[in-house]
């Protein structure tokens, strides 16, 4: 890497460079160290959060959800104890499992701004390898689709089911029918409340304006696969679309999407949501709860998968009707979760009526 052109960092509408270090391996990921360079105020963006004046030098307040402390801390301190020293600061964490801010204290403005700093960049990079909690979903759980769905698992089973891989444990839930349109990681109910609010914002600033103020008919028909090539597939969705043509729905998704990423509570998958209801998935064969989001294909999403033909499936169901729906709501929706319906419990929701 060329020192000159260090990597570049955005955290919260902000660029920050990132040093060039030697990086040291713990066996555990919450064992993972941190270092950092001297400090130096001139690489520092001295106005991107509050730092407050005291009787005994310099404060600084940042709120962090409780399951990331441990990456403050390090292993036996070791990285709470090197901010500290490089940055002539103290570092006062709230206790664990207790929500709280983190409080830096330092006899210099600029080595609190590097603390803080450092924290930052830390917690960005430990936060996008958290599982993710939530997601925005359309439910596609009403009734007639539902009927429809164990329908063409029928069918299927019936017609395919010699077909190498093809079992019933690959069938989607149908009381969990849905699109997704991004993930979210939230660690404390100041995020998903966060969330929540950022949601009615979006219903006020655009979502109203595109559906009129009354829900989307939405038509679920025909099936594709993920992967290239058929025989081997690991996902099987079928398509949707808005029955009078428009493109209303995709500009709601991808105008959320939009507006999550720029917030900061959900990272940049896609130029555009790829619209999709997930109705067979390799996953399920060891996991029937399993919620990740077909389309994000990350490290461990297709680790020691067992893929079935889909060749025969594909052609027999291209153009499976599986019904109309009325999409009325976008849903903050929980992972590993159900409600009475046996859909996902819903921490909030955006209401297009």
């Amino acid at each position: 890497m060329d020192v000159l052109r260090p990597p570049l960092i955005r955290i919260g509408g902000r660029v920050y460079r990132k040093n060039l270090i030697q990086e040291q391996a713990f066996p555990h990921e919450e064992e993972e160290d941190f270092c950092a360079g001297p400090s130096d105020c001139t690489d520092e963006p001295c106005d991107a959060f509050v730092v407050e004046e005291t009787e005994r030098g310099f404060q600084c307040r940042v709120e962090v959800p409780s399951p990331l402390y441990k990456y403050i801390i390090g292993k036996k301190g070791e990285t709470k104890k090197r901010l500290e020293t490089e940055t002539r600061t103290s570092i006062i964490i709230p206790k664990p499992g207790v929500e709280g801010e983190i409080v830096i204290t330092g006899q210099h403005r600029s080595g609190v701004i590097s603390a803080r700093t450092r924290i930052d960049v830390l917690l960005d990079s430990f936060r996008k390898k958290q599982p993710f909690t939530h997601f925005l979903s359309f439910a596609l759980n009403q009734p007639a689709i539902q009927e429809k769905f164990l329908q063409f698992k029928e069918e299927v089973l019936e017609k395919c089911s010699k077909d190498h891989g093809v079992s019933s444990s690959l069938f989607q839930n149908p009381a969990k029918l849905h699109l997704t349109l991004g993930t979210l990681v939230l660690l404390n109910e100041q995020e998903i409340q966060k969330a929540c609010d950022l949601l009615q914002r979006c219903k006020e600033d655009f979502v109203d304006q595109i559906t009129g103020g009354e829900p989307l008919t939405v038509e679920v028909a025909g099936v594709e696969y993920m992967n290239d090539d058929p025989a081997m597939t690991d996902v099987l969705y079928a398509k949707v679309h808005m029955k009078d043509g428009s493109d209303r729905l995709q500009m709601v998704a991808d105008q959320l999407v939009e507006r999550f990423v720029a917030s900061g509570l959900m990272l940049k998958e896609w130029d555009r949501v790829k619209l999709h209801a997930t109705v067979m998935n390799t996953l399920f064969r060891k996991d029937p709860t399993e919620e990740r989001n077909s389309t994000m294909t990350g490290k461990s999403s297709f680790k020691e998968r067992e893929s079935f033909n889909g060749r025969n499936i594909l052609k027999l169901f291209e153009n499976f009707y599986f019904g109309e729906v009325q999409l009325n709501s976008v849903r903050l929706s929980q992972r590993f979760s159900s409600d009475t319906s046996g859909y996902y419990a819903t921490s909030g929701q955006l209401c297009f009526c």
